[in-house]
């Protein structure tokens, strides 16, 4: 029997030889920590996303910056369908000249671009030629003499440059039929630019179109993401210092708690013993002590198999050993009587076994039984009635006689088995009887003790000859026996009222053994007491 209780401590491997599944999502060995920064990366690349994306922010710039150029390009067009224009003979036309003016007075803002077209789709004006604002990019580095010249033009650039005449004579031709148009496109340069196309009329004739373009759409989107840089990056280093902090607090302990438990499970320990996790005030620290206590409480279940085994292998060898010798003895007797004598005896040695055996089965199938039959509330003067019945019909006579007192009023039921409860009750009579002398009494109590925080109360008295003072704990203990002279010998294994003690227990409830004296202090029987919470209550 192991006397000592070994722990098994986190640094030390579980199995070496277990197989190792999904090592490629795991973050510092650990598969959970691995989840966990997946997730927060996760969430961050969302993040990133809808900050660089800004695509109902970028439509709703968009929208904005075409219904500001379209108001300002109406002006425009009625400045210029006023005063831009000639009153020809028979047709009007637009000045170019008077136009340029009206665009150098009038056009201020230095982002912007106006081009003016006549009738037939030809630019009279270009607002980049009337101001001081001179499109285009920077000249290239100058080369050494002598260095051949590339060509200023690509074909790339070319096409480029191609398309967005092509784009923008298409706007121009849509806008000279009458309605204002708008659109987002790109320029000669590549850039992405929101344009307006707006008629310019005198009276209801259409003299020309004038095209107003703006391309601060893009700075000002890079500069809404330049802006946001700085907290995504923020973001992200809360982001991985959480996961840092939960695969420390929350992946790590629970690794190190499955690699004990594994240990156990491998038998290189017998209790989990984790003091750091267990001194911790959260869930890891409440899942560690539950472990440990779950361990422990195994462990002690094991040691508590192996005495127990080791105690039924004593207890079953003594009949036998008495049973051997008197067969062995049998053959070598002379007379009846000798004969006689020696049946007897096996035939007690018989019945002891017997009923050892029968006890032993009923021990080892309680906790099974208690762990499978689900508590109910349980009416206690019923079931004592039911009990006291069966041994009142089946008296003999010579017999204690067993007498039953029940409480005025209903008794509050208790939580509990019938069964087992029922086979308390039946033990602690069959030894009540077993004690008291013929003609004797055994009384059952039932009755209340509303102040104890186990109201529910059960006494079972006999006449018998008491209990050694010093055996009033002892009486349950497993395979504890002791009678007094001229009782039947292998009529009681030891093990009933330490059945009765576990069963009490596993109820929540309390039994004890005292001595029932007289005023001058004889001990005139035994009292076993039984405690039990009533339903709604806990000890």
């Amino acid at each position: 029997m192991a006397s000592d209780t070994a722990t098994a401590r986190a640094d030390r491997p579980a199995d070496e030889t277990a197989p190792r599944r999904f090592e490629r999502f795991r973050f510092g060995g650990s598969r959970l920590g691995g989840l966990i920064l997946a997730l927060n990366l996760v969430s961050l690349l969302i993040l990133f996303g809808g900050a660089l994306a800004l695509n109902e922010w970028s439509r709703g710039l968009i929208q904005a910056r075409q219904q500001s150029l379209a108001v300002q390009a109406a002006l425009l067009a009625n400045l210029l369908g006023e005063f831009g224009a000639t009153s020809g003979d028979p047709y009007p036309a637009l000045n170019p000249e008077n136009a340029s003016i009206l665009l150098r007075d009038n056009f201020i803002p230095s982002d912007q671009r106006a081009r003016l077209f006549d009738i037939d789709g030809h630019m009279l004006t270009d607002s980049y030629a009337v101001t001081d604002e001179i499109p285009g990019r920077g000249l290239p580095a100058a080369h050494p003499a002598g260095t051949p010249v590339a060509p200023q033009s690509t074909p790339e650039t070319q096409r480029r440059i191609d398309r967005a005449h092509v784009e923008l004579a298409g706007e121009i031709e849509r806008a000279l039929d009458g309605q204002p148009q708008s659109s987002v496109r790109r320029n000669e340069n590549g850039d992405r630019v929101v344009s307006v196309s707006i008629p310019v009329r005198h009276v209801q004739q259409v003299l020309g179109v004038l095209t107003l373009e703006t391309g601060d759409v893009d700075a000002i989107l890079g500069a809404q993401r330049r802006a946001l840089l700085p907290f995504a990056f923020v973001a992200l280093a809360v982001s991985l210092l959480s996961s840092l902090l939960l695969h420390l607090f929350i992946a790590r302990p629970v690794k190190r708690l499955s690699a004990a438990a594994d240990a156990v499970r491998l038998q290189q320990a017998r209790a989990i013993s984790l003091p750091e996790l267990e001194g911790r005030k959260d869930e890891i620290g409440d899942l560690a002590r539950s472990l440990e206590t779950m361990t422990e409480t195994l462990s002690d279940r094991m040691d508590a198999i192996e005495a127990f085994a080791a105690d039924v292998s004593h207890e079953i060898k003594n009949p036998l050993t008495s049973i051997r010798s008197a067969l062995e003895t049998l053959s070598l007797v002379k007379t009846d009587a000798q004969r006689d004598r020696l049946t007897a005896l096996l035939q007690q040695d018989v019945r002891r076994l017997d009923r050892l055996i029968t006890d032993i089965s009923n021990a080892s199938r309680l906790d099974a039984e208690l762990s499978r039959d689900r508590p109910r509330a349980v009416n206690l003067a019923t079931l004592l009635t039911e009990i006291v019945g069966v041994y009142r019909a089946g008296a003999k006579p010579g017999e204690a006689e067993v007498q039953l007192s029940l409480p005025q009023g209903d008794a509050a039921p208790v939580m509990g088995r019938d069964g087992p409860l029922g086979q308390v009750v039946r033990n602690l009579i069959d030894n009540a009887r077993s004690f008291s002398p013929p003609k004797g009494k055994v009384r059952v109590a039932l009755f209340r003790e509303d102040a104890d925080p186990l109201p529910i109360r059960i006494r079972i008295e006999d006449d018998g000859p008491g209990i050694p003072p010093d055996n009033l704990e002892t009486v349950f203990e497993r395979f504890y026996t002791s009678r007094p002279k001229g009782a039947a010998f292998g009529t009681n294994s030891g093990l009933g009222l330490s059945i009765v003690r576990q069963i009490v227990e596993a109820h929540g409830g309390r039994v004890w053994a005292i001595n029932r004296t007289s005023a001058d202090d004889q001990i005139q029987g035994a009292r076993f007491e039984i405690a039990l919470p009533s339903v709604g209550r806990r000890p």
